[in-house]
């Protein structure tokens, strides 16, 4: 399972850990406040904060050649660029932080951290050991634009496959597109697949020729069965595959190039390739034609 539907919304299962944990520790921390008579809801929320600032910043660091032409895409959250190492870094900076400055704190915040961290933890790890269980390819059929169908297994032809689940209708599928496009021309040994969810051919010629885009695999998976198979209950959901046909990696929401070649990197091989590398490439390619 990827992502699991509250209410009107979805969430990934990651970043419903991290809330789940977090309300834990606020709960903990207002029971343990209120039996030693000090505020732990504040505390608790400037650590959650500290952490969540530096898993993005580690995470900026390690790609920032993707963010090096587009730099007011480090504060754009939405593509779910987060380095977990770095967050719990962070929140143990501030942690001791707030110990050493607070000693009245020191019992309450203690126990509410760490109640919450571990329930973090364990549910990583749980869910981590649940995935290495159902990691294949699903058994599913597409159909291409033409009626023909095809097995999503054989569509990877050997090569690492990266499974993007989408439609005309969802906003940050529009946005991750061009990022997509763009991957699927550059990388040859990658197979990228397009897995239209409950749409019709022809709505999808013309949203693509409407946003001239221009990409190859294109399929529907009418019934969603894809959706089901793969535990997603949210678009736009990436589904990473490597040459093995083994789900090494999965992003829910909007992908940017820095959070696609984090999935990239999964197969084993990084592409230290940035935005203007890629744009500078293209020109060249045109003027040589």
């Amino acid at each position: 399972m990827t992502s699991i539907s509250v209410g009107p919304m979805s969430l990934s299962i990651g970043h419903l850990s991290v809330l789940a944990a977090l309300l834990l520790a606020l709960v903990v921390g207002g029971l343990m406040g209120r039996r030693y008579g000090v505020p732990v809801a504040g505390p608790v929320a400037d650590i959650f904060l500290a952490a969540m600032i530096a898993a993005r910043l580690g995470f900026v660091l390690e790609y920032f050649e993707h963010y090096r032409n587009d730099l007011l895409g480090i504060i754009d959250i939405r593509d779910g660029g987060f380095d977990a190492v770095w967050g719990v870094i962070g929140a143990l900076a501030m942690t001791l932080y707030l110990l050493w400055r607070r000693q009245a704190l020191r019992r309450a915040l203690t126990v509410a951290v760490t109640t919450g961290t571990l329930f973090w933890a364990g549910t990583t790890a749980t869910l981590a050991l649940i995935e290495q269980q159902a990691r294949g390819i699903p058994e599913v059929a597409l159909t291409a634009l033409d009626g023909q169908r095809s097995p999503l297994r054989d569509l990877a032809k050997g090569k690492p496959m990266v499974v993007n689940l989408w439609a005309t209708w969802c906003p940050p599928c529009i946005r991750e597109m061009p990022v997509l496009q763009q991957a699927q021309e550059r990388d040859s040994d990658v197979v990228y697949v397009f897995a239209n969810q409950r749409e019709h051919a022809g709505t999808i010629e013309q949203f693509l020729a409407k946003q001239q885009l221009e990409v190859d695999n294109v399929y529907l998976d009418k019934a969603g069965q894809l959706a089901r198979a793969s535990g997603s209950h949210g678009l736009p959901t990436t589904l990473f595959y490597n040459a093995n046909g083994q789900l090494v990696d999965s992003h829910m929401g909007q992908l940017s190039h820095a959070t696609l070649a984090r999935g990239l990197d999964k197969f084993g091989q990084r592409s230290n390739r940035s935005d203007g590398d890629q744009q500078d490439g293209n020109a060249a390619s045109e003027e040589a034609q």
